[in-house]
């Protein structure tokens, strides 16, 4: 019987919505008696920063842990033996992959990926300025790294799709 991940995440998600948390993503890494079974939770609102320990707690980690553990256990949601299960928060550089990411980091640094080049180019930083229409404005000249900032005389702010995002996760305003 083959692990369904859509039943392990909608598992995740009935825990985490009874202690007002966030399921961020849920992931499977190895196989056999090295498989791990990584959730990783947050709690809805809540905007990453350094000086700020806004978020998940250890407590709300441990406790979903324990829920969803044995839910998952009863269920037989992960057959074929044993796994070790990670629960975490996404951390100060978390991935973004939803629309609803976007809008909640509004005024945030991103770093990301595009599938397809973008003015000419896959690889963007910049404070993320909106996202409207599943489309994103990224100001580059807010970019920590020099390599990643426009050259002098280009655009400083780019538009993209959505669906054009490979990659993206938050940098670390430290």
């Amino acid at each position: 019987m083959a692990l369904d991940l859509d039943k392990v995440r909608q598992i995740a998600e009935r825990v985490a919505g009874s202690s007002g948390l966030e399921v961020v993503e849920v992931e499977v890494c190895g196989t056999g008696k090295h498989r791990m079974l990584r959730v990783f939770i947050d709690r809805p609102g809540a905007v990453p920063a350094a000086d700020r320990p806004d978020g998940v707690t250890h407590e709300d980690c441990s406790k979903f842990s324990r829920e969803f553990g044995t839910i998952v256990d009863v269920e037989d949601a992960v057959p074929g033996g044993s796994y070790v299960l990670e629960v975490s928060s996404p951390g100060l550089d978390r991935k973004l992959t939803k629309a609803a990411d976007f809008e909640r980091f509004c005024g945030q640094r991103v770093r990301l990926t595009t599938r397809e080049p973008v003015n000419n180019n896959r690889h963007f930083e910049g404070k993320l300025e909106s996202f409207e229409n599943g489309k994103l404005v990224l100001d580059l000249s807010a970019a920590r790294k020099r390599k990643m900032r426009p050259k002098e005389g280009a655009a400083t702010k780019v538009e993209i799709e959505l669906g054009n995002i490979e990659k993206a996760n938050l940098v670390p305003e430290i």
